[in-house]
């Protein structure tokens, strides 16, 4: 593969076709929306570590890695990416399903589907699929987004009421919650209900310039360390940063499939995750977007994090607004970020082992319930009963099931529906006509050459773009074309005809021919008769009984 590399270098610029717009013409905006970020990413990189079950390191070093590496190749000059909820949530039953399976090489093998994960968004960057990743309906984008948020939710009720999680994912946690409300530790629980009172009370005013997560790590951990100084309240521990150890792709020829299909999983959702952010992200600026480019830079970012231990990561919606909030215009910002949060990782990680678990908890209980799709929750019964169901259901199957079957189905039984709507509003536009129709747009001649027909000519009038889902409204007209000496097939105003179009036409053709009427086809596009000829319609018709013009067919149906 030929990389071209056209690099223009200016005063205070360099824009190569590798990198994202970095430039020093904003940089005090850069660095302080920089900063800002860092500390917004801080209390949540180390709440999602644990959360993912990897630990708080790779919470850590997930944000920092993807952070860095998605701001210098990405295609979205403030966007901050870093490990998040929803990612969050696949990581950990990829990592519980890994460890459960071999406990010696499970975590290894889960950092190699992030990994793969990377590999795979490399990918579609590459084939320049990514306009067409959040190509989905509304609804199952909010059923799965909503079922996420409610996995993390559930996830993280063990630890905010004192316990280790019980293992088993969301059904296991239901069915152990309550012999786990029933030995509650208080003085946990009441560190984690503060700290929710906290971050949905903190004033709005001040959130935009001391993140609420960050106080209530600190004041949580206080309370902690001094007046349930006596009580036994769980830690996170020291957290020993250093070089990351590097993780080499573990697998056997038995569990290639399964860590595959994980990697795509895992893969595709941080795709969706970074798009959405990076539209919101436009919606902001007043800036659109490279969605290719950006996949690739998403790519990098996560196989660096899996080869050095790592959380998978994406765009963050709360990094990015922060980030643009605080003035930030370029990826020096992205990159900024990072720098200063593996500084303050680098000098601050001993206090770690003061922050208690139960905090976390509910610092990511508050990032399931902001995941949470109210807007939609509230009134999507009002918007439509066919999206409720699927939004439900999705959301559902995301909880009890599984992400991808969850989204498959969803994806599936909305695009039937969809299919269906699509279908009836096309099969109004086939009119069968033996006289001159208002609802068809003829010119005065081809009425007239109509009207001499007696009645004995039929006009099979077809507009619009016709797909298989018309098939249907086709085949009913075939008993009518019996009663008929010639037919003609109007296809002057079809823009777009498929596969399954043109073998309906040709039944109708070939039972009106076997009937001995005499067909004629108006088709001007020259794609639609050479696919026609590709199938041998061409023949049955013949060569002189296919033309351009409406007017010309019905001529020469009138004059035979």
């Amino acid at each position: 593969m030929r990389l071209n590399i056209q690099s223009t270098i200016s005063k205070n610029m360099i824009k190569t076709s590798w990198f994202n717009e970095i430039n020093t013409s904003n940089l005090r905006g850069d660095i302080f929306g920089g900063v800002t970020a860092a500390i917004v990413s801080l209390p949540l990189a180390l709440a999602f570590g644990v959360a993912s079950g990897a630990g708080p390191e790779a919470g850590l070093y997930g944000a920092i890695i993807i952070g860095l590496f998605a701001a210098i190749f990405g295609g979205t000059p403030t966007l901050i990416s870093e490990p998040t909820g929803p990612m969050t949530v696949v990581m950990a039953a990829v990592v519980t399903t890994m460890v459960a399976e071999n406990p010696d090489q499970g975590l290894a093998m889960a950092f190699t589907v992030v990994m793969i994960a990377g590999l795979f968004q490399i990918f579609l960057g590459m084939l320049n699929l990514g306009k067409y990743i959040t190509l989905m309906p509304y609804s199952v984008i909010s059923g799965f987004m909503s079922g996420i948020g409610f996995i993390l939710i559930i996830l993280q009720l063990p630890p905010l009421l004192g316990h280790a999680n019980p293992g088993g994912g969301v059904v296991g946690n239901i069915q152990a919650f309550p012999s786990l409300v029933a030995d509650i530790s208080w003085f946990e629980l009441i560190l984690g209900l503060l700290t929710l009172v906290l971050l949905f009370r903190f004033p709005k005013k001040w959130a935009s310039k001391v993140p609420p997560q960050l106080i209530a790590l600190i004041l949580g951990s206080l309370i902690a360390i001094t007046i349930f100084s006596g009580a036994d309240i769980r830690t996170i521990g020291e957290v020993s940063l250093g070089i990351p150890s590097f993780i080499f792709p573990t697998f056997t020829a038995d569990q290639i499939t399964q860590m595959v299909v994980d990697g795509i999983v895992l893969g595709t959702l941080g795709c969706i995750d970074a798009l959405l952010t990076a539209v919101i992200s436009d919606s902001l600026t007043r800036k659109e977007h490279k969605s290719n480019k950006e996949l690739v830079g998403q790519g990098i970012g996560n196989l660096l994090s899996g080869i050095c231990g790592g959380l998978p990561g994406a765009g963050a919606t709360m990094g990015t607004v922060v980030n643009i909030q605080a003035g930030a215009k370029t990826a020096v910002s992205g990159i900024t970020r990072a720098l200063v949060l593996l500084i303050l990782v680098a000098f601050a990680a001993d206090l770690t082992a003061y922050i208690p678990l139960a905090v976390l908890a509910a610092i990511a209980i508050k990032v399931g319930i902001n995941i949470l799709d109210w807007s939609f929750l509230k009134r999507a019964h009002k918007v439509s009963t066919p999206a409720t169901v699927i939004m439900y259901g999705v959301m559902l199957l995301t909880v009890f099931v599984d992400l991808i079957v969850a989204v498959g189905i969803g994806v599936f039984i909305a695009n039937i529906i969809t299919i269906e709507k699509l279908s009836n509003l096309q099969a109004k536009n086939i009119h069968a006509i033996s006289d001159t129709d208002d609802k068809i747009p003829l010119t005065s001649q081809e009425r007239s050459i109509l009207e001499q027909g007696k009645g004995r000519v039929m006009l099979l009038y077809f507009s619009g773009p016709m797909m298989f889902g018309v098939s249907r409204a086709i085949s009913r007209e075939q008993e009518n074309i019996h009663a008929f000496e010639s037919v003609v097939f109007d296809l002057t105003d079809v823009p777009l005809i498929d596969a399954s179009i043109s073998l309906a036409i040709e039944n109708a053709v070939k039972d009106a021919v076997d009937h001995d009427k005499k067909v004629y086809i108006a088709c001007p596009s020259s794609d639609t008769r050479q696919t026609f000829q590709r199938m041998g319609l061409t023949d049955i018709v013949g060569a002189s009984n296919m033309m351009e013009s409406r007017g010309d067919a019905l001529y020469k149906a009138v004059s035979s």
